[in-house]
């Protein structure tokens, strides 16, 4: 027998979980870290949307530019927060991460943001080893981010490896960078952006199917949409709806989806007996009645499993009624607690 520090007994734990539950811890430590961060952001912009639709006059105010600007910080540089802890789980140099998090949404990138209300023709391309990569940035992005440093992470070990020492120095982080980089704006994030386009086809379709069942079907699955960090990509949705109608259908749908997992992580913060998980449950709860569900999803509901579950199933409840209720908005923005305003 041999003696194994703690942190080695968890490791040999986890190896031997499912691939599935492996995947969705992994997504918890890498977002834990950084939960400050952005349930203070959340929250921040929560308040400060809320307040420039109650009152038109602050929303045009310098006091509202400044505050803007503070609350949009962490979720405008989102990926770099994630590359950094990501690098940081996976056993790669966190520096290196948070050069592939700068990458993905460098200015020189059109702001995907942006992209949703552009013409696909409008978007510029580069044309490399006969593929036409668009150069568009990842902002608000997950999922690609976290595979493109796990897979920086693996090539940056196997090269530490390889290369001999003496030009180890110089050979490793510029062949990290270089590949990993290519990877990510040619693969990975073409990849994603193809699933977007898929997603935002089959939401717009389905929330008119059926009575209520579609409304119902996508309260259900908003959750995973902004596991997947293309839940931005429902703007176009709402913009097409206010042009034809002057009715918001999607918004209610996505409040109760917002409202349903924030109950859910309230409900742990509740019910748990350990202090630190409700330290981050009830502020992230409150994140989550203000329209920002981040910190209340990858820190809490998914870290546990079945709160996430039981979410989704709140949200698709909720998305039923505001369907059958014939509930709409006469605007798009802020969701929550202060999106009744709408």
């Amino acid at each position: 027998m041999t003696a194994a520090t703690k942190e080695e007994v968890k490791a040999a734990a986890v190896a031997k979980q499912p691939v599935f539950k492996r995947m969705i811890k992994a997504l918890g430590d890498v977002f834990v870290p950084i939960l400050p961060a952005i349930v203070a952001s959340g929250l921040m912009m929560g308040l400060v949307e809320a307040l420039g639709k109650a009152m038109p006059a602050f929303a045009g105010s310098d006091w509202y530019g400044i505050l803007d600007l503070f609350s949009n910080t962490a979720f405008t540089f989102l990926p770099i927060l994630i590359a950094v802890s990501a690098a940081r789980v996976f056993g790669g140099n966190i520096f290196l991460g948070a050069v592939i998090g700068m990458i993905m949404i460098h200015p020189n990138l059109i702001n995907a943001w942006s992209v949703a209300s552009m013409d696909a023709a409008d978007i510029p391309v580069w044309h490399l080893f006969g593929f036409s990569i668009r150069q568009v940035g990842y902002q608000g992005h997950v999922i690609p981010v976290i595979i493109a440093v796990w897979i920086m992470c693996k090539l940056e070990n196997w090269l530490h490896k390889h290369v001999p020492e003496m030009i180890d120095l110089f050979v490793t982080p510029l062949c990290t960078v270089l590949i990993t980089g290519f990877l990510t704006i040619g693969l990975i994030g073409p990849v994603f952006s193809t699933a977007e386009t898929y997603v935002l086809e089959f939401a717009s379709w389905i929330i008119t199917v059926g009575h209520g069942i579609g409304a119902m079907i996508m309260g259900a699955i908003y959750p995973l949409t902004v596991v997947c960090g293309i839940h931005h990509m429902y703007n176009v949705i709402e913009a097409g709806m206010l042009a034809s109608d002057g009715v918001n259908i999607w918004m209610p749908i996505a409040s109760a989806a917002n409202f349903a997992q924030g109950a859910a992580c309230l409900a742990v913060g509740l019910k748990a007996r350990n202090y630190k998980t409700k330290s981050i449950s009830i502020p992230s709860a409150l994140s989550a009645a203000l329209g920002i569900t981040e910190p209340a999803i990858f820190g809490v509901n998914l870290r546990f499993g079945k709160p996430f579950v039981m979410g989704c199933i709140g949200g698709a409840a909720g998305a039923l009624f505001a369907s059958v209720a014939g509930l709409g908005a006469t605007g798009t923005g802020v969701t929550g607690i202060f999106g009744i305003l709408l």
